[in-house]
């Protein structure tokens, strides 16, 4: 199966490559994903999972999280994490000699509201 709803999947998403530099706009479901987690662990669970849901939905292993978006999700201590997070997930060419030429930046989106909203390629 794959790791996108069918309809985001078999868009444009799905014809362009890898090795594409990209940016789309998500809503993150916090609240499923840190549920049944103790309390001491939410908001360091938060960004591994922040993380994966990135290199899953951009195809890369190397995944790095802005400043911004750690102080978001810490914001209300370790327990109290965000239900929700709209963020801005970006597959940017690797600046080093790596052997993987893609990375993923995932970023706080500007506006935090989620109603009617789905996945949101911008434009770089």
């Amino acid at each position: 199966p794959s790791p996108l709803p069918p309809d985001i999947y078999h868009t444009t998403m799905a014809r362009e490559g890898k090795n594409t530099v990209v940016s789309r706009e998500y809503t993150i479901n916090l609240h499923k994903r840190l549920h049944g987690v103790t309390f001491k662990k939410r908001a360091p669970r938060a960004v591994k999972e922040i993380k994966a849901f990135a290199g899953k939905v951009m195809q890369t292993e190397r995944v790095s999280v802005d400043v911004k978006l750690n102080k978001a999700i810490w914001s209300q201590g370790i327990r109290s994490v965000p239900k929700k997070l709209r963020v801005v997930i970006s597959r940017r060419r690797a600046e080093d000699d790596e052997d993987e030429a893609m990375h993923t930046v995932v970023e706080l989106a500007e506006d935090q509201d989620f109603a009617g909203k789905g996945v949101v390629v911008l434009d770089e």
